[in-house]
């Protein structure tokens, strides 16, 4: 008992185990707070380049596509290209808007049949499955956000173009139409 009660007078008064000696603050709290600063620095604006939730619509160095209505001028699409099995898994899933005149371009390494449905997706789409030529295949038109209906291509589809709900119908876009693509259709995918 006398050696703890020698150990516990040889500190400076008020300060206890676990106490910064410069500040007189515990070391907990100390540490809390840097911890909570360092929570608040991480939950910023975020990177657009890396986080795909940061960044509703297409920046304006992604290439564009041109809906091509029959009848009708060609309309460009700024479109954010997805090509891997990760991206295309994500797609544009949580994104809160979409601008119209953007889209994101979907790109399969071939042709086969293709659906899609719109979990996580609080946005309406229009959905355009392409051939490899370019041709629209079918349109699912105004897609309801967040539902895990199949929304299948009706023949074997290469790429898909997501576009804002409505979209295609405000520039006459519908299945038959082509979308021209130019070296995006040779854009590799895995």
């Amino acid at each position: 008992m006398r050696r703890r009660l020698r150990r516990a007078e040889a500190r400076p008064a008020g300060l206890d185990r676990g106490t910064n000696t410069r500040s007189g603050l515990p070391a907990c709290l100390i540490a809390s707070v840097a911890f909570i600063l360092l929570l608040l620095a991480g939950c910023g604006e975020g990177n657009a380049q890396t986080d795909p939730v940061a960044e509703p619509s297409p920046r304006p160095d992604y290439p564009t596509v041109q809906l091509e209505p029959l009848g009708g001028a060609p309309v460009e699409v700024r479109v954010e290209i997805v090509a891997t099995p990760e991206s295309r898994a994500r797609g544009l899933m949580f994104r809160e808007s979409l601008t119209p005149g953007t889209g994101m371009l979907f790109i399969f390494p071939e042709t086969r049949p293709l659906s899609f449905w719109m979990r996580n997706t609080p946005i309406s789409l229009d959905i355009l499955y392409l051939d490899p030529s370019g041709t629209i295949i079918n349109i699912h038109r105004n897609t309801t956000p967040y539902s895990e209906k199949s929304l299948p291509s009706e023949r074997p589809a290469r790429f898909v173009l997501e576009v804002p709900g409505g979209y295609c119908a405000q520039v006459g876009v519908r299945a038959g139409d082509r979308v021209e693509l130019g070296a995006l259709a040779r854009t590799p995918a895995t």
